[in-house]
Formats: C-alpha cells, structure tokens, sequence
C-alpha cells in the first residue's frame, strides 16, 4: 500500500512539472507575440532574447508561434535576419484593394536600387559606370531615406570609396526570405526593368547567376566607420 501512494505522488508530481513546463512555455509564447506584434520592423532572435527571461529558446519559440500562424489571416515570417508578423500571401489581393501608393520611385531610383541589389557591395561609380550616367546624391538619399540601402564599408583602392548594399527593410518590403530569392533576367525584362541599352543590361547577368549574391551580402573591406554618420556622396 505504500509503494501505490508513493507511485501515485510521483506521478502526481510529474503531472504538476509537466504542466509547469507547459505553463512557462506558452507565457514565453505569448511574450515573443506581444513584442512582435508591437514592434515597428522585424526583429532579430537577438533582439527578442534580451525582452525574454533567461534561458528562452527563441528560435524553438518562433518556430512553435510560425506554425500556430501557418494556416492564419496573418503569418509570421522571416525576413532577412529578422522576424515580423505579414499577412498571409495568399490575402494580397484582399489587402490591395485597400493599398494607398503614397511614392513612386523615379527610373534611375529603380535603376540604381536593382544594381545595388544584384552588384553590392558597389561603389557609386560603379553604378554610373553600369548606367552611363551620373547618379545623383538626391537618388540615392531617396533609397536611404526608404531604408533600402546602407554603405557597407569602403573599398580598398585609391580614393577608399564607400560601398552600398540593401538593407533586411528591402527584403521585407518587396517580400524577399533573402537575396537569393532576386528575381531573374527574363523577370526583369518582362517587368520593364531592363532597358536596351547594353551597359544597363550588364547587371542582368547577376541575375542570372543569383547563388553568388549571398557571397556578397559581407565585404571583406568593410569599414567600421562606413555606417557611423553621413555619407561623402562618394
């Protein structure tokens, strides 16, 4: 009769762990939901880390959350290094009937934007050189203020130019997991985004070869100074 009561408060008392467990799970679960759901851009694990108690397994929470919000009006989703909560892709149309296009970017901002994004890091004489024309402070202070683009270091020849690249902003807005979901040549032509004139189409062939991108996304020439201030327009 002893050993039963004894076996029956252990069980007893591995019944209470287990639901104790599950408590601090789903409290943890509903911590990342609240800060995410407030959180004005995506949010790297980091980020959500330092807003969790001690020892939380963030990606083991936002796996868990991403699934309950797989088959939901809203998802949530990975965009770059960080994570935000989207409305499911396949509600865009829903959601377009009530989209307001507030700004449309000019050709060279689209034009210098796509080099950007197929060629970083690159320097804004290479963007010139690939366009044929000047580019001016006024289209690349458009992308910086959109939150598109940011230098990436300065490049180690003569003169130390500053290099740009696109930001995890860009990823989130146009819907991108990464710059390897960029899309291709034949994508861009069809978009209208590849004119005929030869030195534009150069960074086309970028896109065809899109697994190369990722091996960009980290100069070896990046400056630490590169992104404490303004910029010099070079």
């Amino acid at each position: 009769m002893t050993n039963e009561r004894t076996d029956e408060r252990t069980d007893e008392s591995t019944d209470d762990s287990a639901v104790a467990a599950d408590g601090e799970t789903f409290q943890r679960l509903r911590m990342v939901e609240a800060v995410l759901f407030a959180a004005a851009e995506p949010m790297t694990e980091a980020a959500l880390a330092a807003r969790l108690p001690a020892g939380a397994d963030v990606p083991a929470l936002l796996a868990m959350l991403a699934a309950q919000y797989a088959r939901r009006g809203v998802q949530l989703v990975k965009r770059g290094a960080g994570w935000a909560f989207r409305t499911a892709p396949d509600l865009a149309e829903v959601m377009t009937l009530d989209a307001v296009d507030h700004r449309r970017l000019s050709r060279a901002a689209v034009e210098t934007l796509a080099i950007v994004a197929y060629h970083q890091p690159v320097t804004r004489a290479e963007i010139e050189e690939i366009r044929g024309v000047t580019v001016s402070k006024g289209t690349l202070d458009v992308l910086l203020e959109a939150g598109w683009i940011r230098p990436r270091g300065r490049r180690q020849s003569p003169g130390r130019p500053l290099t740009w690249g696109t930001t995890d902003a860009f990823l989130d807005h146009f819907g991108l997991d990464s710059l390897k979901d960029l899309p291709g040549i034949e994508e861009m032509r069809a978009a209208g985004l590849l004119d005929a004139r030869p030195a534009l189409a150069a960074y086309g062939a970028r896109a065809a070869d899109p697994g190369t991108l990722e091996d960009r996304e980290t100069p070896e020439d990046e400056d630490a100074d590169a992104g404490s201030g303004g910029w010099d327009g070079a």
